[in-house]
């Protein structure tokens, strides 16, 4: 087998496949994008061949405009499968952020407001497809093909 070069050599044990390549990143505060939307915020403290997370000290972060809410979680496994992105929180660059900060019972009030306004308008674009006589699947049936 051919040596490889001293600098290629370090990069070689440096890369991991896969999930071990997240074990350096065991202690560190992340952001969690979940398949059904949700974003958590917590440190990761476990990781397995599947993905499967563990994170302590979690919240719930629901944005809503230029506002924000946290919802404190504590510790929460996430299935592998559900996670969409996985980033590390730069701490230095954590607090400046454009959007505020809200209490819960506000971010929740914004939040459920937000969900009523898009059904309201998911219903007036099926009744105008409806009298043009074009019909839409529901979302609900969408994960089944």
């Amino acid at each position: 087998m051919a040596a490889l070069p001293l600098g290629a050599a370090r990069r070689h044990h440096e890369l991991h496949a896969g999930t071990a390549s997240l074990i350096q990143d065991i202690d560190k505060k992340h952001l969690v994008l979940l398949r059904d939307g949700r974003t958590l915020i917590g440190y990761l403290r476990s990781i397995d061949q599947f993905a499967n997370l563990v994170l302590h000290q979690t919240v719930e972060r629901i944005h809503v405009g230029k506002k924000y809410g946290d919802i404190p979680r504590g510790i929460f496994v996430v299935r592998g499968e559900n996670v969409v992105l996985l980033g590390e929180i730069d701490l230095e660059k954590e607090s400046d952020t454009p959007l505020q900060q809200v209490s819960i019972e506000e971010i929740l009030e914004e939040q459920r407001v937000e969900q009523q306004a898009k059904q309201e308008s998911e219903k007036l674009k099926v009744q105008a497809l409806k009298e043009r006589g074009l019909s839409v699947p529901r979302a609900d049936t969408l994960d089944e093909y």
